[in-house]
C-alpha cells in the first residue's frame, strides 16, 4: 500500500502540540522520502522533535444505507508508519532522494541537477515500525512489520 497510494499525512508534535499536514511521498527500502519549503513550520517541528508519525489510507468499498442498529462499516485499508525524521544536508545524497521522489510519479525523468538539489530540501523518514489494517464486510485482517 506504500508503493501504491501518492499521498499521506505527516504527524508531528512540538511541545504537545500536534500538527499534521498531507504531503506526496515516495517510499523506499523502508524509508518515505518527500521535499518541500527550506523553511516553515514542518521543518521548525522537525527540527525540535524528529519522531514523527505517517499513515495513509483508502476507502475501497462504496457506503450503503444500513438499517436502523446495524452494524456501520466501509470497507477500508490503512497504514501507520512511527519513524524518525531527519533533513537530508549532503547534496548529493538530496539529489539521490530528490531523483528517487521524482521517478515516484514520472518514471521517466531526467536525473535533477546537483546544482538544482543543492537549492531543495529533502527529508527522509526512516520507518521504525508499520501497522496494517484491511477492513472487508465485517472481517479484518492487521499485520505489523518492525523496521531494524
Amino acid at each position: 500500500m506504500l508503493r501504491k497510494e501518492t499521498l499521506g499525512f505527516l504527524g508531528l508534535s512540538l511541545e504537545g502540540r500536534p500538527y499534521v499536514v498531507p504531503l506526496n511521498y515516495a517510499y523506499t527500502k523502508g524509508r518515505i522520502l518527500f521535499h518541500g519549503a527550506s523553511t516553515g513550520k514542518k521543518l521548525d517541528y522537525l527540527k525540535a522533535n524528529p519522531r514523527v508519525c505517517f499513515t495513509i489510507g483508502r476507502q475501497a468499498g462504496r457506503i450503503f444505507r444500513h438499517p436502523q442498529g446495524a452494524r456501520c462499516h466501509v470497507d477500508n485499508d490503512s497504514v501507520v508508519c512511527d519513524g524518525v525524521a531527519r533533513i537530508i544536508e549532503n547534496a548529493k545524497e538530496r539529489q539521490k532522494a530528490l531523483n528517487a521522489f521524482n521517478r515516484r510519479f514520472q518514471p521517466d525523468a531526467e536525473d535533477i541537477p546537483l546544482a538544482v538539489a543543492a537549492r531543495c530540501c529533502a527529508v527522509e523518514i526512516k520507518l521504525t515500525e508499520a501497522t496494517g489494517r484491511q477492513q472487508r464486510g465485517l472481517k479484518y485482517a492487521y499485520w505489523r512489520c518492525r523496521f531494524p
